[in-house]
């Protein structure tokens, strides 16, 4: 897409309000495995050590040993969430033993992210669970339900009391196609693994509002555009009765004119050209599927190929403000959002690859053995957002919208935004 096509001004109406709520949440998101580097035994340090991946997952960014000074990066862009996940193989390396130096490195991970003034949001499950489980069939073995609520519910317990904000599973549908991918179980096994997670989710959100009463929980889901009864149908819609908000993670769009989402599939998120408006047609869709929910934005960013400028101009700071235009399009118009997290505070192992570069600030774990965190544009752009409470009222997006979007379709292709 060249220039001419990104900029220039749009015939878009007139808004009304651009500010959000004063407690709307602002957030960055992390998650252990892609991050946290020194990684124990687990389904996914086998994948990585198996061939099959890109890249192995060697140390990462060390979140580990340098959570302090990431959660401080979080902090001074003025968020006021800091999502994280406490990884089942760090704390529980073997069946009834837990590790508690890898406990008391995540209450010293809590406690920076409650000192600087942040909510956690602790994530329970991101698409990895202990070598021991994988030795005992993964999801294909029933006992691995009883052993991941084991596990869950002593994080439950451990953490509350401090406000957190609780995801349960990490986008279930990809996770599911991951395990897939890499052998964790066969086609024929996949709806089962669906229903464990299922029963899982519905378990331990119960037990949530036992062990720690107020606390708000979801699971987040990655939205795939165009299939999106298909894939609410495998786990959203068979625990919206056990959702405090719901979760989407919002990556990309596909419109007559914009079908490169197909690089999705390959894995080559930076070759896809963004759909910003998509966010607003995702948005609504689930405004009016699920009125009873407040929408969180538990994931949304734009990766670049390891670092380098994208060749139609299109930077993470147009994606931002982009994106938080068409969030807050929604909300004038009735979706109540509550919260956007940025995916991510730093580049990290994006599942077999470090070519993907999400991160606000960006690291080079290939190529600089110190892991410095150099600042993308997107971090004054993000400070900026956060400190105005989303963009004004007389911004212009960057990106135009697509010609006849099939995010929510046949609305998102018909209507008058």
């Amino acid at each position: 897409m060249a220039l001419t096509c990104l900029f220039g001004a749009l015939a878009l109406p007139a808004r009304a309000s651009a500010e959000a709520p004063d407690d709307f949440l602002w957030g960055v998101a992390t998650s252990g495995f892609q991050s946290e580097g020194s990684s124990p035994d687990s389904n996914w340090s086998r994948y990585s050590d198996s061939g099959r991946t890109h890249d192995k997952i060697g140390d990462s960014v060390d979140f580990r040993h340098r959570y302090a000074e990431d959660i401080d990066r979080a902090a001074d862009l003025g968020s006021k969430v800091f999502r994280f996940g406490v990884e089942w193989a760090r704390v529980q390396p073997a069946a009834g033993s837990w590790n508690e130096t890898e406990f008391a490195y995540y209450d010293d991970v809590v406690a920076h992210i409650r000192a600087r003034g942040m909510t956690p949001m602790i994530t329970l499950d991101h698409w990895v669970y202990p070598g021991w489980v994988v030795d005992q069939g993964g999801w294909t073995n029933p006992k691995t339900e009883a052993d991941w609520l084991v596990n869950a519910e002593k994080v439950v317990e451990r953490y509350s009391g401090i406000g957190a904000l609780w995801i349960t599973i990490n986008e279930p549908t990809v996770y599911v196609q991951r395990e897939l991918t890499y052998g964790g179980i066969a086609l024929t096994q996949a709806p089962s693994m669906f229903d464990s997670l299922v029963r899982v989710h519905r378990a331990i959100y119960d037990r949530i509002h036992v062990l720690d009463p107020g606390a708000r929980a979801s699971s987040n889901f990655s939205f795939i555009p165009g299939v999106s009864e298909a894939i609410d149908s495998v786990f959203t819609d068979r625990v919206r009765d056990k959702l405090d908000f719901l979760g989407i993670d919002y990556y990309y769009g596909v419109a007559l004119n914009n079908p490169t989402a197909a690089y999705a599939a390959l894995d080559e998120f930076y070759n896809v050209t963004p759909q910003p408006e998509g966010l607003y047609d995702a948005l609504m869709r689930y405004s009016g599927k699920y009125p009873e929910l407040p929408l969180y934005i538990v994931e949304n960013g734009m990766p670049t190929d390891n670092g380098a400028p994208r060749a139609d101009g299109y930077t993470r700071s147009n994606h931002l403000r982009d994106h938080i235009y068409w969030m807050e399009r929604a909300r004038e118009d009735g979706a109540d959002v509550i919260g956007y997290n940025y995916w991510s505070i730093t580049d990290n192992y994006e599942w077999g690859s470090y070519r993907p570069r999400f991160g606000l600030y960006t690291v080079d774990v290939l190529g600089d053995p110190t892991a410095a965190r150099i600042p993308t544009d997107g971090v004054d752009t993000y400070r900026r957002i956060i400190h105005d409470n989303g963009v004004g009222a007389d911004y212009v997006p960057v990106m135009a919208p697509a010609f006849c979007s099939l995010v929510d379709p046949p609305r998102s292709c018909t209507a008058t935004r």
